[in-house]
């Protein structure tokens, strides 16, 4: 039967890449100090499958590789063999190895023959150096007469792109082959499809082979077919397995007295069922036309404004039916892209442990706020930035153990990932108990570099220059930091996607890095206000309150141009349509008091028009990039709305005012 095996490679490159997630994560476990027998076996299953796979498709370096992977976790899981540090090492190089295979088999890049081989060469020398040791210690097993097989392949085994008929071939290499073909599940001819595996078989193989050659055999199958393997001698074999797993360590497909090995474990295909895969393209897809919808709905609402409510009662009622349905329907579906924040997170313990080993410090690595969710879109976007912030953590922000027991702290240093949803945005921190940041030496290299200073810069300002683009304070240049490039690089991306970042500080106590995020870059609540004869949009996220500000609570102060006094605290304003350049008249008699960046400001704009849900538009990919808008969107009347970046109106005043030098 011929089958064109590639458009299944999309579906294995990314379940690969979730298994080797998971084997590095239970490679650390076990570094820590884990006992629990099921983290090296959920590692061991990681190896198998994308062995498996690798073979099915062809991907020999791959699957040579594994398969050494697979033979020494196999030996510390049945016990034969302890769990050596320099195990650990060389699987989580493996680890690294099969990522870079994964990539030459998806994207064509070439991975290194060197690491390949020398990967290869450290996990053979693991395997021969312990065999040797545990020799002396291991009774000679003696291998059965021969195994009874019952093979009963899933219906959609064609499906994966394996074939029954392969592996008997594959037996009949290993000795004799008795075959039985089982015809209970055939059905009638009329019934009978040809893409369903129907058959049955019943094998008996002859000779002193191994179980684990036959093993392998059934490896890229193991999930699609039920499998009992029997040996047919009498069950010294077995005896010989009970004494090899130790106890709570039970060899997993190692059969007890009489129990058939099921390579289908029960729920499996309940399990199965409850999800599917989809294109993100698909998705996007699905999110585009119920921002259209979206769109139509405010169409409907403001043509049907103008209509009698007497005569077209019926008609008002369903439109707000279809405005609770298009908003139920929008929350579904972006829920759809939505996913844990651990999809970022579960990255950096392998980060924090090679960092640290390297610079000869200890750190703890602490998760807070795994399950929170954000868009698929924005998760891709903000690893990078947080990879950046880690490292300067360890870096710079840690000392070196000696030195905080000197400063009476614990040797080991703790970075702290934490995620949480805060109205309607997701807050990520990055947070060290180092020694902090150098006021003064901040100040200083700031100066000796040229770059502006504000007269009297209060805290939060001096921290901000470390986001100047070039800057570093760092004495030695390596090649984890002090290049002077990235914070600036961190702050442009985060606020490329709707963002904001912050930074606080005390000396001697540590960094924390604040990252303020939209939950979603699809669809967003907002302030629909008018200025100058144009619609604007305000993120309601960034909306603090609209009032009606009387003559006497506005001044001028020297240096800070016109503010606002609301409730003893003088906000600076902003004329909206100033700001924009709007020639239209403007009698901007209302101010809408917005926060951004940790700082608020108060908008004059002209009249309030309501709020609603708006569809957001990329303007630079359709037109570029204008300082203080993040975005657009189509009102109900066809219009085109620009979406004012709160955060950056804050910037912009911030470069305006006088700076000392």
């Amino acid at each position: 039967m011929s089958m064109d095996l590639q458009r299944f490679h999309a579906t294995y490159f990314e379940e690969s890449r979730e298994g080797l997630d998971a084997m590095e994560a239970g490679l650390l476990a076990l570094e820590g100090g884990s006992l629990d027998p099921e983290v090296v076996n959920s590692v061991f299953r990681a190896a198998h499958s994308i062995k498996g796979g690798a073979a099915t498709f062809g991907f020999e370096k791959m699957a040579s590789l594994t398969h050494v992977l697979e033979t020494l976790l196999d030996e510390i899981r049945s016990g034969k063999r302890a769990l050596a540090a320099s195990a650990v090492d060389a699987m989580l190089g493996s680890v690294d190895v099969l990522r870079a295979l994964l990539a030459e088999a998806e994207h064509g890049k070439p991975a290194d023959p060197a690491a390949v081989a020398a990967v290869h060469a450290r996990l053979e020398g693991e395997l021969d150096g312990s065999a040797e040791a545990a020799a002396p210690e291991q009774a000679v097993e003696a291998e059965p007469e021969g195994w009874k097989i019952a093979f009963t392949p899933s219906p959609s085994l064609f499906m994966s792109g394996n074939d029954p008929l392969r592996i008997l071939r594959e037996l009949e290499h290993l000795g004799p082959l008795d075959v039985d073909a089982n015809l209970e599940r055939l059905p009638a001819f009329a019934q009978l499809d040809p893409l369903e595996a129907c058959i049955a078989w019943d094998l008996g193989l002859r000779g002193k082979v191994p179980r684990s050659a036959i093993d392998d055999v059934f490896a890229w199958v193991v999930d699609d077919c039920e499998l009992d393997i029997q040996p047919q001698a009498a069950p010294v074999a077995e005896a010989a397995d009970a004494v090899a797993a130790p106890a709570g360590l039970p060899a997993p497909g190692t059969p007890s007295a009489g129990a058939p090995v099921s390579a289908v474990p029960a729920g499996t295909h309940a399990e199965a069922e409850s999800s599917i895969r989809v294109s993100v393209d698909k998705v996007d897809a699905l999110i585009n036309l119920v921002g259209e919808l979206v769109i139509t709905q405010a169409m409907l609402k403001q043509v049907s404004g103008g209509m009698d409510p007497a005569t077209s009662e019926r008609l008002f009622a369903g439109l707000e039916l279809l405005e609770r349905n298009t908003r139920d329907l929008q929350e579904a579906v972006i829920g759809v892209r939505m996913l844990p924040v651990d999809a970022v997170f579960r990255r950096f313990p392998r980060l924090v442990r090679d960092l640290s080993t390297r610079l000869g410090k200890h750190v703890a690595l602490r998760t807070v706020g795994e399950g929170t969710e954000l868009d698929k879109g924005l998760i891709e976007k903000i690893a990078d930035p947080l990879v950046h912030l880690v490292r300067n953590s360890i870096d710079h922000g840690l000392e070196m153990p000696e030195e905080r027991r000197a400063a009476g702290k614990n040797e080991t240093g703790t970075i702290t990932l934490a995620a949480s949803h805060q109205g309607g945005h997701i807050v990520i921190e990055v947070a060290d108990d180092g020694r902090g940041l150098n006021r003064d030496r901040i100040l200083a290299k700031a100066i000796e570099r040229g770059l502006s200073v504000p007269e009297n810069p209060t805290d939060a300002q001096v921290w901000d220059l470390i986001f100047q683009a070039g800057f570093s304070t760092a004495d030695q240049v390596t090649d984890l930091s002090g290049r002077g490039v990235g914070m600036d690089v961190v702050r442009k991306n985060i606020q490329a996607l709707g963002g904001e970042v912050q930074l606080e500080s005390r000396h001697g106590h540590g960094t924390r890095v604040v990252i303020r995020l939209p939950l979603t870059l699809a669809i967003l609540d907002g302030m629909v206000v008018s200025t100058g004869g144009e619609i604007l949009i305000l993120p309601l996220t960034h909306v603090l309150e609209a009032l009606q500000p009387q003559p006497e609570e506005i001044r001028t102060v020297a240096g800070e141009g016109r503010v606002l006094r609301v409730r003893g605290e003088y906000l600076p304003m902003l004329s909206l349509s100033g700001h924009y350049g709007y020639h239209g008249d403007s009698r901007e008699s209302l101010v809408v008091v917005v926060e951004g960046d940790g700082q608020k400001l108060a908008l004059e704009v002209e009249e309030l028009v309501g709020q609603q849900q708006v569809v957001v538009k990329n303007l630079e990919k359709n037109y570029r990039r204008v300082p203080g808008i993040s975005g657009a969107t189509i009102l109900g009347d066809g219009r085109v709305a620009l979406i004012v970046d709160v955060g950056g109106l804050v910037r912009l005043r911030q470069q305006s005012l006088p700076q000392a030098a």
